[in-house]
């Protein structure tokens, strides 16, 4: 089990630009796959993209596909999600998860780690 902490958020202006970090303590990303939750305020927290572990196939929730991007570098035990064009209903706090099976799901219980999250606001 790895701890994680995220950065990179911050407040942009629609159609701007943020790529958030998170960086796993205590262990590696080996075998886990990684995802991207977020939480709107007085919003239950949702998926938005993930990563496996064995192919690196990326899934994304429909409102972000074409605008965000996942990845990840293991060496650095870090995963990225690169956010383009960004709309005033991304903001949210955003959180990083891995799960030890490596499948990425969007099944928020398959996860055994999160990160503390980050904010992000997107202003109109």
């Amino acid at each position: 089990q790895v701890q994680l902490v995220e950065s990179g958020g911050g407040l942009v202006q629609a159609g701007g630009s943020l790529r958030l970090s998170c960086t796993a303590s205590g262990g590696t990303f080996s075998n886990y796959a990684l995802g991207w939750f977020r939480q709107a305020p007085e919003k239950e927290r949702h998926f938005v993209a993930s990563i496996t572990w064995s192919t690196r196939t990326q899934y994304y929730t429909d409102s972000v596909k074409g605008r965000f991007t996942i990845s990840r570098d293991n060496a650095k035990n870090t995963v990225y999600l690169q956010m383009n064009s960004l709309k005033p209903e991304d903001t949210a706090v955003y959180y990083c998860a891995a799960d030890k099976y490596g499948g990425g799901t969007s099944h928020q219980p398959d996860y055994d780690s999160w990160g503390p999250g980050t904010q992000v606001t997107v202003s109109s």
